[in-house]
């Protein structure tokens, strides 16, 4: 159950205009950053980016739960998670292990082949670009909760640390193949989003349930 601190009623509107827009920023860059990382995984032949890119997108899934959610603890600050959240969250969940499956599998068929990417430049300024709005975002956040004293913004602040450490996995695999091109460190950069994704996919599941308070 969701509690906000009493907090002057004009002044509680306008941090929840700001959570919700916040909430709708995140799932607009995440459609774009979506749609170019998977056009440009599979024209440069990057699976560390295209997967990247199908990442965004799930977190577009996410991004809709918590935009409910930030218009659900508006109307009812004492409400808890209703079936819209947590049916978003299982399918959400569903499509990360699913994106872990193709990871892994592609991954095992690119070491096997030898397959490197043909460049990683755009997967370089993609991951600085998201890693820069994803902290924004987290401070956004993060003074909103901290404002309205709401657990599940803050948590939801917290949760998009792992959007940023993805950033960097794809900064650091996408700039080691750059400088060295080292053949396999682009599977090696998707075998770590997998990592991460499915971290991800367990916490929608565990939230889905009741067991956690973080909506990532």
């Amino acid at each position: 159950m969701e509690k906000v601190a009493f907090v002057e009623r004009s002044n509680a509107d306008k941090l929840f205009r700001v959570a919700q827009w916040l909430a709708i920023a995140t799932i607009v860059y995440n459609i774009l950053e979506g749609l170019v990382s998977v056009y440009f995984g599979f024209e440069d032949e990057s699976l560390a980016l295209f997967g990247f890119g199908i990442d965004s997108f799930i977190e577009v899934l996410s991004g809709i739960g918590i935009a409910h959610m930030v218009f659900r603890i508006k109307r009812q600050p004492e409400g808890s998670r209703n079936k819209f959240e947590r049916t978003a969250l299982r399918i959400t969940g569903t499509a990360f292990y699913l994106l872990v499956a193709g990871l892994l599998v592609t991954s095992g068929y690119n070491f096997l082949t030898q397959h490197q990417p043909e460049t990683t430049q755009v997967g370089i300024i993609i991951s600085l670009l998201s890693i820069a709005v994803m902290w924004a975002l987290i401070y956004g956040k993060t003074r909103v909760g901290t404002r309205l004293e709401s657990k599940a913004i803050l948590a939801d602040a917290a949760c998009t640390r792992v959007c940023v450490y993805m950033s960097v996995v794809l900064l650091i695999s996408s700039g080691v193949f750059e400088l060295t091109g080292f053949p396999y460190i682009d599977s090696i950069g998707a075998l770590f989003l997998a990592y991460f994704s499915f971290k991800e996919g367990r916490e929608c599941f565990e939230k889905a349930r009741g067991k956690s308070h973080c909506e990532c």
